[in-house]
């Protein structure tokens, strides 16, 4: 078996929707595999200074619905793909997070999309992605 538990981030972008693919792929390679979905979200912060300015729970709402929608797709496109997994919502920090729940779930291998930063943007902002390769210690695959 090359993989019995794949963790597969996922945030309805262009590049996870084509992670997803590779995960599942990767799953149906390996007979009994599991597929864990997982979409993280964080409700924004704004800082004035030194201080934290409240978001209107409006904002926060919006943040929430989103998240929702975008772990109904993802219970959607495994549905149809016909591997055996969960979708789980999780807020916090996307690169924390993803690596969080890869050591807890005892997952053996990362997919995750690449939003495809470059250069001094990537270093400045860094990536979840970026991140993630970096401090995971089980293999990360990251799809273009």
């Amino acid at each position: 078996m090359l993989y019995s538990n794949i963790l597969l981030a996922y945030d309805g972008s262009k590049a996870s929707t084509k992670a997803f693919q590779h995960a599942v792929a990767l799953a149906k390679l390996s007979p009994g595999a599991k597929l864990h979905v997982v979409h993280v979200y964080a409700f924004p912060r704004l800082y004035i200074g030194e201080a934290l300015a409240p978001i209107p729970a409006s904002v926060n709402k919006d943040v929430y619905d989103v998240a929702v929608e975008t772990t109904e797709k993802a219970e959607q496109l495994l549905k149809e793909s016909g591997v055996d997994g969960t979708v789980e919502l999780i807020q916090g920090g996307a690169a924390e997070t993803i690596l969080d729940y890869a050591k807890t779930h005892s997952c053996d291998v990362i997919v995750i999309g690449s939003r495809g930063l470059g250069g001094i943007r990537e270093f400045v902002l860094g990536s979840v992605s970026h991140n993630v390769v970096q401090h995971a210690i089980v293999p990360v695959l990251v799809v273009k």
